[in-house]
Formats: structure tokens, sequence, C-alpha cells
């Protein structure tokens, strides 16, 4: 699957996000080492706190899936310039890639190629704990 097909995928889960509180929706798209995709979408709750990113939404079907390695994730928002993902979700994807691809997009077309090490480059990593 190519790029563009990622993002494709990272627009259509834009969709389905819950956000009533917000209405910032936001569509995630990730690709596993091995060719399979999973997505996500944010899914917003009263309890501010207690809401869940699209990209962390996306890694967890990822994971329940057996994937353990991403090569890419796409992040599809209504911004401009395209939103990067929020701490959190920069060290979940760090915890399953080194340097995954990130593919930055919104609904005017606009995409930015970056990776996770030129965002978060001294992500902390489990092989650090003792």
């Amino acid at each position: 699957m190519s790029n563009d097909d990622l993002v494709s995928q990272a627009r259509a889960a834009r969709a389905l996000a819950y956000a009533p509180y917000s209405n910032y929706r936001v569509g995630a798209a990730v690709r596993a080492r091995d060719g399979r995709i999973f997505i996500g979408a944010n899914i917003e709750n009263a309890s501010y706190g207690l809401s869940v990113c699209a990209e962390r939404n996306a890694i967890a079907a990822a994971v329940l899936a057996g994937a353990r390695e991403l090569q890419a994730v796409a992040v599809v928002t209504e911004s401009s310039p395209p939103a990067a993902p929020c701490g959190m979700c920069r060290q979940t994807i760090a915890e399953f890639s080194r340097d995954a691809i990130l593919l930055l997009a919104n609904e005017a077309g606009e995409v930015v190629q970056t990776t996770l090490t030129a965002l978060l480059p001294l992500a902390f990593r489990g092989d650090q704990l003792p």
C-alpha cells in the first residue's frame, strides 16, 4: 500500500471520530512492518482526560492484532498546516518504531512527510530501563 493510500485510510477514519466537545476530528492509519493497515479516530469524553487520540487508537488496534513494529503513521486533521501528533502519541509510536515515517495531512490535500526522530529526537525507550 502506498503512502497516498495510507493517508486515504486515515481520512476515512477521521469520519468515524467522536468529537462532540472540541469538534476537532482526527483520523489515523498505521502500517505495520508486515504491511497490514490499522485505523483509529479520536474519541472524546466529557471528562477530557479520558479522551483517546486517533493515533493511539490505531496503534492499539495494531497491537491487539499482533503487530509489534510500525513502518508508517498517517494523521489527518482539518488544520493547516497539518497537525503533528501530541507528545503522548509520539511516545506511543516510539514504543513500536525506531523511526517511523509520519504523514501529516489535512482535508485540503496538504501532506507533510516527516519522521518520528524529527518529532521526538530523544525518545525514551524500553531498552533504557534497568
